[in-house]
């Protein structure tokens, strides 16, 4: 409960342990109302790839009174959810579907409901994430092929052209961005080959570190399934899984023949209470995360309706991108991302300097209140570490977070440095 010392009440402030139960703060419990003044407890700065930092507005949010998850005020949250997530991907019909649950279950709802035993599924590989995603497939029965870039690269898109031409797949899966490599892919043109080649196969984008960071024309550019989650781009704290269908995957998952092989995971159990939430109408399958929903409800309704546009958020994220990775590059860093076309806006991944290692640079940056994420990437986890850049991070300038990570990259390899000399 240490988050709630700075919430500033209309008339006498509280103190938890003390005055808790007092009647002002019992009906402010109750009521949330919006004329308080929420302020986090001071943390230090949280700027791994997932979870980021939130806003006041959100975090207050999720401490939303208790609430039945079957009562028409929480149905009209979640109904709202469901379209402002599908106005997000720029998409007019697609269905999204909130569950509890990490980005995991995304990869569990793509291989239970839309790729049944025995059927090829072909898996763009540009990182750790790729490897989950297709032993995940093979989970359920999947025949997998791979097609892997080199660390840091994306795969060539002539070899999903040859790959397509050779074999018939159900789906093809790619992760737009690696979270493990920082590695941006072009899903916009993978989606064109497949539409020209292979128009049936579902096109699947793992994209739990590319929404809300990175432009996504769900309609527009023919991808059936996006994966993501609460925790990273959607400036929410972690517990959703959201994935989001076309409605031609919805047909495929329709007209399989054989039973769905997943029971928490299965569309035919979830897809009539999504439809219900959005109507307005309260419906149980399982219990939804009552409160993580209002505060995915408070992030979506800032990221919709804000001061601040879609086209502009993506643009402060590349431009915050840029920033970080030039001045990181500038001291002695240097990318993993082997070029700049596939660097992505809402993260970046940096090779330790040529005789340094983790612990000359990550427990520096944490005394200086910085939290960054080591290696994950198997082939060079021991190299590198890296760094988020999402949300309100960026989107906020007054926050003063992107400085506040690049004086902390400059200070930290000084002292590094100094204490080698």
């Amino acid at each position: 409960m240490s988050a709630f010392r700075n919430l500033q009440l209309p008339s006498k402030s509280f103190a938890l342990g003390r005055s808790f139960f007092n009647r002002t703060s019992v009906l402010a419990r109750r009521n949330m109302s919006t004329e308080q003044k929420f302020v986090q407890a001071p943390h230090k700065l949280l700027v791994i790839p997932g979870p980021i930092e939130v806003t006041d507005e959100v975090l207050f949010a999720n401490a939303h009174p208790s609430m039945s998850h079957m009562s028409l005020d929480f149905a009209a949250v979640f109904g709202d959810c469901i379209r402002m997530t599908r106005d997000i991907l720029y998409s007019k019909d697609a269905q999204p579907f909130l569950i509890a649950g990490s980005g995991t279950l995304g990869w569990d709802q793509v291989s239970a409901n839309l790729v049944e035993p025995g059927e090829n599924a072909l898996v763009l590989h540009t990182g750790y994430f790729a490897d989950s995603f297709a032993d995940c497939l093979q989970t359920y029965g999947a025949k997998v092929d791979q097609i892997k870039a080199e660390v840091g690269g994306v795969v060539n898109e002539a070899d999903v052209e040859s790959a397509l031409k050779a074999k018939k797949y159900k789906v093809v899966t790619v992760t737009h961005v690696d979270t493990s490599t920082a590695v941006l892919s072009n899903i916009k043109a993978i989606a064109e080959i497949v539409k020209k080649v292979s128009p049936e196969t579902l096109v699947v984008s793992d994209a739990v570190c590319a929404v809300a960071s990175e432009e996504i024309q769900m309609d527009a550019w023919g991808i059936d399934v996006v994966i993501t989650a609460s925790q990273k781009g959607l400036g929410t704290p972690p517990g959703l899984s959201i994935v989001v269908a076309s409605q031609k995957a919805i047909k495929v998952f329709e007209s399989r023949s054989t039973p769905v092989t997943s029971y928490y995971a299965s569309w035919k159990k979830w897809l009539p209470i999504m439809k219900s939430y959005e109507s307005n109408t309260a419906s149980y399958f399982a219990t939804p995360p009552v409160n993580l929903i209002y505060a995915y409800h408070a992030s979506l309704t800032q990221i919709t309706t804000g001061s601040v546009s879609l086209q502009q958020r993506f643009a402060l994220h590349q431009a915050a991108s840029r920033r970080i990775k030039d001045a990181a590059e500038e001291i002695g860093f240097r990318s993993v991302p082997v070029s700049e076309e596939v660097r992505a806006n809402g993260m970046t991944a940096l090779y330790f300097p040529e005789g340094f290692v983790a612990s000359d640079i990550v427990p520096r940056l944490l005394k200086k209140d910085v939290v960054v994420a080591g290696g994950l990437h198997g082939a060079i986890k021991e190299k590198y570490f890296r760094i988020g850049h999402m949300g309100v991070s960026v989107i906020d300038p007054q926050r003063g977070d992107v400085d506040k990570v690049i004086n902390a990259l400059k200070e930290t390899l000084a002292e590094a440095k100094a204490s080698k000399a």
